[in-house]
């Protein structure tokens, strides 16, 4: 994908998200999302501010406080910008829909994955259905299974082949793993509960009786 597609993709991907939270009463906006330790609001709140990020500085300074754990960090940040009435945070989604900008830290590929991901967060603990681009997935699961830290997938799923089934991707070796690239993007990045029903496979029993992780 080029980086205009990319762009394009992460902008629709917070208007869906910020078309599913208009439909929401208070006590969904509060359930625990797929992510360990949010809530719908966390992860909602999480996206609103990639665009709006606080500069590198204070991103490193509230590491350094975290002693390095920058999962917390952006917990920290997600909780606090949660804090918003619900109609505000849904607000600043279409409103920033469209903005280039993102933390320091972090790239757009990086970006493109999150989105996509925390989409799916929100969505799949409401019963709700949203497809992720395909194009984008794939583009997804092939950067998370080359980047090690905070997912490790290539060290998790070791002995293991993950094939798509709905666009060309496959990667590792080992016990077949087979699905829709959502699916596998789900899995890379540890929601592996979600992401079982829809793989098939030899490998997947082994998926079940050890879980792949927590998801971040």
């Amino acid at each position: 994908m080029q980086r205009d597609e990319k762009w394009a993709v992460i902008g629709n991907q917070r208007r869906v998200l910020a078309d599913l939270l208009d439909t929401l009463d208070e006590v969904e906006w509060n359930q625990p999302s797929l992510c360990a330790e949010w809530r719908v609001r966390d992860v909602a709140a999480h996206i609103a501010l990639t665009p709006q990020s606080p500069g590198i500085l204070r991103i490193l300074g509230m590491g350094l406080r975290e002693r390095g754990d920058f999962d917390a960090v952006n917990r920290d940040l997600a909780v606090g910008h949660a804090g918003r009435p619900s109609a505000e945070l849904v607000s600043e989604l279409r409103r920033l829909s469209d903005s280039r900008r993102k933390p320091a830290i972090t790239t757009l590929d990086n970006l493109l994955f999150d989105t996509l991901v925390h989409v799916q967060d929100v969505a799949v603990p409401l019963d709700r259905t949203v497809a992720m681009p395909l194009e984008a997935a794939h583009e997804g699961a092939e950067r998370v299974w080359r980047m090690g830290w905070p997912f490790w997938a290539r060290r998790r799923l070791r002995g293991l082949r993950l094939s798509a089934t709905d666009v060309e991707w496959t990667a590792g070796a080992g016990v077949d793993v087979r699905g829709p690239v959502q699916a596998l993007l789900l899995l890379l990045t540890g929601r592996t509960g979600t992401a079982l029903p829809q793989l098939t496979g030899p490998g997947v029993q082994r998926l079940a009786e050890e879980g792949a992780g927590p998801p971040r």
